[in-house]
């Protein structure tokens, strides 16, 4: 009853097998590789449309050097409060792009309020010198609380962001999930909503090590190159994050195992909401479910092997969490088992 994150589960076999294939013989190295270009090329076809490909290590690299690409000089970065640029990356973004500032925006259910946005924004008129100029808006798709953005509300946000004339970045380290949950396709959830940058995720859904960021404007990847060189995130055996890629893509590995956790999450979500004892803190749409547990219900669950984590109440829930109550976070992966989400559905 592993529910603690995705990021525990391992590597889906294709994965494996493929980066077993391509361990031996030659390869030109730094991303220049038959295979490196082989992917590129697939990433291009799944977004329709010529994309420059990055290779990294992790989603905070990836997340970091966009964010560092569209630096500007007393720059101010809006992302909502709980987004894992401003809650998880240890200062990252701030430290890559060289002291520019993160603003939190409140909204419910994980996404940014485009009315908050929008203050927020002018707060910080470009202007006025000392209190510095927005430079980027980033958004988490899916988010911190497991809900998706639909395509509408990634409109709002563009439209919010592109009025100020401020790039739009994707935090998509769960985006096959959100994609599955919206039953689009990445670019209509992506370029034609108005993203200009994109952290793809592949790590917690099956891979064992790849991310990649994704530039929709093609004269802005040769500054990236450098900024990524210069971040030591330019492997020189990139064929073995382009192997993972090339497994992932094959015969929509990726969408099946995206699918495979939003269906698990879906059934814990079911399950709880049926319970006598515990209950959701709010609906699942992607693969991670928040509830609500008796504290002594949730030392049980652990003392008989599930493992999860327990989470910050948010302001709205303050007054429906008893105090004999706790938040947990449960999150789902392509590894996940029926038979351990009923084992937890009963025990709660």
């Amino acid at each position: 009853m592993i529910f603690s994150s995705d990021n525990w589960a391992g590597a889906h076999p294709a994965i494996a097998e493929s980066l077993v294939a391509h361990a031996g013989g030659y390869a030109s190295a730094y991303g220049t590789s038959e295979l490196d270009r082989k992917v590129e090329k697939k990433f291009s076809e799944i977004f329709e449309k010529d994309v420059a490909v990055f290779f990294v290590g992790t989603g905070t690299a990836a997340n970091s050097l966009a964010l560092s690409s569209v630096n500007r000089a007393g720059g101010v970065i809006f992302c909502h409060r709980e987004a894992h640029v401003n809650v998880d990356e240890c200062g990252a973004p701030e430290f890559f792009s060289h002291g520019a500032r993160l603003c939190p925006v409140d909204g419910a259910s994980g996404k940014m309020n485009t009315s908050r946005l929008e203050a927020e924004i002018r707060r910080f008129p470009a202007e006025f010198i000392h209190g510095g100029r927005p430079m980027a808006v980033t958004l988490t798709q899916a988010t911190e609380s497991g809900t998706v953005y639909s395509l509408a509300e990634i409109d709002a946000v563009a439209a919010v962001a592109k009025s100020h004339k401020l790039p739009l970045h994707m935090d998509g380290a769960r985006f096959a999930n959100a994609l599955v949950s919206l039953g689009t396709t990445p670019a209509e959830m992506t370029w034609k909503r108005g993203i200009d940058l994109l952290s793809f995720g592949g790590t917690k859904n099956g891979c064992w090590c790849a991310e990649a960021l994704i530039l929709f404007d093609l004269s802005k990847a040769q500054e990236m190159h450098f900024l990524r060189k210069r971040a030591a995130q330019l492997f020189s055996k990139s064929r073995f994050i382009a192997a993972q890629f090339d497994a992932y893509f094959s015969g929509d590995l990726w969408l099946n195992l995206a699918r495979h956790a939003n269906a698990m999450a879906a059934r814990l979500a079911d399950g709880i909401s049926a319970s006598a004892r515990s209950r959701l803190a709010w609906s699942p749409e992607a693969n991670e479910v928040f509830v609500i547990l008796k504290q002594d219900v949730a030392s049980k669950l652990q003392q008989q092997g599930a493992v999860f984590y327990d989470w910050h109440v948010p302001d709205h829930l303050t007054d429906s969490v008893a105090g004999d109550e706790g938040l947990y976070r449960l999150v789902t992966s392509f590894a996940t088992r029926s038979q351990d989400v009923d084992r937890f559905v009963e025990a709660c």
